[in-house]
C-alpha cells in the first residue's frame, strides 16, 4: 500500500458513487483512513468493503445541517481527527429557466450550495486543529454559465466564490483550500436531469467526446491533497481533451 497519507483522516461527501466513490477509494489507497457519507447507506456499505484501509459509512444529508455536524463528529470520535475534507455532494438539474419547476432551483442550492458551506462549518475547527485541506469538487460551470445551466452554474459559481473567501480567512493558519473544476465525467450526474430534452442533450454531449473517468478526477485530488505542506494547489480545471465548449 501507498503510506503517503499515512495517519491522514478523510471525509468525502458524495460517496455513493462517481468522483466521490472513485475519491475515497483513492485516498484509501494511499493510506488515509476514510469517512465516507451520503443518503444511499447500501451502497457506501458495499464501498466500504472494496476499500484498501480503513473506512466508515456515515448516512449524510447535506441539506440537513444536524446531519452534517453528526457525520463530523462520527468521523472525529472514530478516527481521532479530521485532516481532509472532500465536499463533493452535488446534483444537476438543467433545464431552461423560462417554465422551471423551482424545486428543483431549491434542491441545487440546498445540496450544491448551503451543503458544501455546512459542511465546511462543521468540519473546520478540526482543520484548523490539523492544518488540513478542505477540496471543493466545482464545475467548468463554476466558471463559465451556459444556456439550460443557469441555476447549477449560479451554485457552482456559489462554491468558487465562498472557496476563495474561505482560503484568504483559513490560509494564514495553515489550511489549504482547493477547487477541483471538472467537465463532462461519465457519472450519474446527468441521471438526475428530469427534462427529457435535457437529458437527451447531455447523454448527446458525452457520447460526442472521450469523457473523463471518476478515476482521473479522484487522481487530481489526490495530487492536491499531497503536496507539501507550503505548497498550496488552490484550483485545478480539468476538461476532457475533446471538450470544446465550457
Amino acid at each position: 500500500m501507498n503510506t503517503t497519507l499515512q495517519g491522514k483522516v478523510a471525509l468525502v461527501t458524495g460517496a455513493s458513487s462517481g468522483i466521490g466513490e472513485a475519491t475515497a477509494l483513492a485516498l484509501s489507497a494511499a493510506g488515509a483512513r476514510v469517512a465516507i457519507g451520503a443518503r444511499r447507506a447500501d451502497r457506501l456499505k458495499l464501498l466500504t468493503g472494496r476499500a484498501p484501509g480503513e473506512m466508515l459509512a456515515l448516512d449524510l444529508d447535506v441539506t440537513d445541517q444536524e446531519s452534517v455536524r453528526a457525520a463530523v463528529a462520527a468521523t472525529v470520535e472514530r478516527f481521532g481527527a479530521l485532516d481532509i475534507l472532500v465536499n463533493n455532494a452535488g446534483v444537476m438539474l438543467s433545464g431552461p429557466i423560462a417554465g422551471a419547476d423551482t424545486a428543483e432551483w431549491t434542491r441545487m442550492v440546498q445540496t450544491n450550495l448551503l451543503g458544501s458551506m455546512y459542511t465546511v462549518h462543521a468540519a473546520l475547527p478540526h482543520l484548523l486543529e490539523r492544518r488540513g485541506v478542505v477540496l471543493q469538487v466545482s464545475s467548468t460551470s463554476g466558471r463559465t454559465a451556459s444556456a439550460y445551466s443557469g441555476v447549477y452554474a449560479a451554485t457552482k459559481f456559489g462554491v468558487n466564490a465562498f472557496s476563495e473567501a474561505l482560503r484568504q480567512e483559513v490560509t494564514a493558519q495553515g489550511v489549504r483550500v482547493v477547487v477541483v473544476e471538472p467537465g463532462f465525467v461519465a457519472t450519474e450526474l446527468a441521471g438526475h436531469i428530469t427534462d427529457p430534452a435535457m437529458r437527451a442533450a447531455a447523454r448527446e454531449m458525452a457520447g460526442s467526446m472521450r469523457t473523463l473517468r471518476p478515476e482521473d478526477i479522484a487522481a487530481a485530488v489526490l495530487y492536491a491533497v499531497t503536496q507539501p505542506e507550503h505548497v498550496a494547489v488552490n484550483e485545478l480545471l480539468i476538461r476532457p481533451t475533446d471538450q470544446t465548449r465550457a
